[in-house]
């Protein structure tokens, strides 16, 4: 019984040993879990997620998660930096990731998405004047030129829509400079800070966004809602509140904007 035991013993401290601790991601929140490579798979069933695109837009990097839901990020990444998931029937994903957090294998959960949920872009989007510091949040990262200081994209919500709820969803956003981004630390802006980023809905502003983040939700006041109609979302990015010769633009980036319904 003893030398059972004692096997028992040495195979559990060889697999402890030889397994890889992995950052879980899932839906914005992060646990920790075991496994040996980064795998893509269903939030509900776990089951591995085949043909996902995994992508890092700022690297122009791209690859498709293998029939076990495995994907390799097979490039360099010096700082943060978006990693987004797209796959049909599935709600669209994105992580801000590091040099850290890449390093070690990362497995992430995706929800299958709702009938009623719209996918307005999965692409990045700037905006600004292209006038920012590189102490700016996340700024070495910024991927493309300013399309100006606001984005605006009509969608239509159907008229036989029941959901209770809808959620305008940002899959991640980086660059704010807010006095909160500043004082978490999430930039090293000395002198200014901006005013945060507006969220309109149908012309109604329904939010203000402080801190770069992911998966950053907003409840959309169903009074808003035009249902069977076109309807109208609106990101207007802050000023420099310090800046007052001319007015200076906060530069940021954002990627995954949708509705998701409950």
């Amino acid at each position: 019984m003893s030398r059972i035991f004692l096997c028992l013993l040495l195979l559990n401290l060889f697999f402890f040993q030889t397994s890889v601790i992995a950052a879980v991601m899932e839906g914005g929140i992060s646990k920790t879990g075991i496994g040996n490579t980064s795998r893509i798979v269903d939030s509900d069933t776990n089951l591995p997620v085949a043909g996902a695109k995994v992508s890092l837009p700022k690297q122009n990097f791209s690859t498709v998660t293998d029939s076990d839901g495995a994907f390799n990020l097979k490039t360099d990444i010096e700082n943060t930096t978006i990693m987004s998931v797209e796959k049909d029937g599935y709600r669209p994903f994105s992580l801000t990731i590091d040099q850290r957090i890449a390093a070690k294998p990362i497995v992430v959960g995706i929800e299958k998405s709702n009938i009623q949920d719209i996918i307005i872009s999965a692409q990045m989007f700037h905006l600004g004047d292209d006038n920012f510091s590189a102490n700016s949040a996340n700024s070495s990262e910024f991927k493309g030129k300013s399309i100006g200081p606001f984005f605006s994209k009509s969608f239509m919500i159907t008229a036989g829509a029941i959901s209770k709820k809808y959620y305008l969803v940002i899959g991640s956003i980086i660059g704010i400079d807010t006095l909160m981004a500043k004082s978490m630390r999430q930039n090293a802006v000395t002198n200014s800070y901006s005013s945060p980023p507006e969220i309109y809905f149908n012309g109604a502003k329904i939010a203000e966004i402080q801190l770069n983040g992911d998966g950053q939700r907003i409840l959309i006041p169903m009074n808003l809602i035009r249902l069977g109609q076109m309807n109208e979302v609106t990101i207007k990015t802050g000023r420099n509140l310090k800046q007052t010769a001319y007015i200076d633009y906060d530069d940021i980036e954002f990627m995954n904007l949708s509705v998701q319904s409950e």
